[in-house]
């Protein structure tokens, strides 16, 4: 049996609603939805997600993980990228790389809070996972520890 759900809802506690209202209304290029107060929120057609954001600083978690939107096409990854890019929140980028058991194209963002996005491109599935993203790369690979040069993340990170 095949569940619908029309759209995703995260709700996420961040440190400052004005720094969050800022990079989210440049990251996903449009204003909030709504915004009450200590909370915002941004619906999206494209992926059909709901995120919403409450300023509560001492909710506010470490290694949290990342979140991340798979594009259809290496032209939209592109585009994504020369957005991101003008509004000074490209990370790192990591193009060609072969981890999480797959070839993609990808750059990351980081949020006022730490949290990570990847935007990426997925090539295709492989059987293995380059040596490179095992073991001692284990912390960083597919993280939001982005703190390396952007020549050992290619090296290091899935």
């Amino acid at each position: 049996m095949k569940t619908n759900f029309p759209k995703m809802h995260v709700s996420l506690y961040v440190k400052n609603l004005e720094d969050t209202i800022k990079f989210y209304s440049a990251f996903f290029g449009q204003k909030p939805d709504k915004v009450e107060n200590k909370y915002t929120k941004y619906i999206l057609d494209e992926p059909a997600l709901i995120i919403s954001f409450i300023e509560n600083p001492s909710k506010v978690q470490a290694y949290f993980g990342h979140l991340g939107f798979q594009v259809d096409t290496l032209e939209e990854l592109n585009k994504k990228l020369a957005l991101a890019k003008e509004s000074k929140l490209v990370s790192s980028e990591e193009m060609g790389v072969s981890c999480c058991y797959a070839v993609q194209d990808k750059f990351w963002v980081h949020d006022p809070n730490g949290i990570a996005w990847e935007v990426y491109y997925f090539h295709k599935d492989v059987k293995f996972n380059d040596p490179h993203y095992e073991m001692e790369a284990e912390s960083t690979c597919c993280s939001s520890d982005h703190s390396k040069s952007e020549k050992t993340q290619k090296e290091s990170c899935c």
